[in-house]
């Protein structure tokens, strides 16, 4: 029995010697764990906000060439006629939304769903003006037409999306 307590006496202060390490030990490799965790965050910050930046900076560009304004006088030659100036206009706006396509990536839910619907808007605005007119209209009348209809829109959609991306750009940097 005394053989018990003199080896309890030995254990019990060793025992506590050896928890008081682990918890040093763990307290340790807990701050390093969560240096190392700031430096991958630094690292990727450092990698991923110019890429970021970019992709605003296109997806910007982007509404901008297909906003009615620019795509038309981009785009109007005025040896087409009205259907075929309208087949430019849609295939041209497809064009540049699939070239944009991955930046979606790196934008919120919200901004890409108004980058989106900004697209659609001017595809709907396209495809109406071109209904209201023949045949045997040319570029200029869909092109007028265009902007008419655009001018009785209450609400740009480009410059809706336009605005929600750069509010985006502020709250994120």
């Amino acid at each position: 029995m005394d053989a018990l307590i003199e080896f309890g006496k030995i254990l019990l202060p060793a025992g506590a010697v050896l928890y008081a390490m682990y918890l040093v030990v763990k307290s340790f490799l807990t701050k390093e764990l969560e240096k190392k965790l700031i430096d991958v965050k630094i690292k990727n910050t450092d990698i991923v906000l110019p890429v970021r930046l970019q992709a605003y900076e296109r997806l910007c560009l982007f509404l901008e060439r297909i906003s009615p304004n620019n795509l038309v006088v981009r785009l109007n030659n005025a040896s087409m006629s009205a259907p075929q100036f309208h087949q430019v206009l849609i295939a041209e706006i497809r064009q540049e939304f699939n070239h944009n396509l991955s930046q979606q990536v790196y934008l919120s839910d919200k901004s890409w769903e108004m980058v989106k619907s900004a697209k659609e808007d001017v595809i709907s605005v396209v495809n109406i003006a071109a209904e209201k007119l023949g045949e045997d209209d040319k570029s200029v009348d869909l092109a007028k037409k265009i902007f008419e209809l655009m001018m009785e829109k209450n609400n740009d959609p480009i410059a809706i999306a336009l605005k929600e991306i750069k509010d985006e750009i502020r709250t994120s940097f």
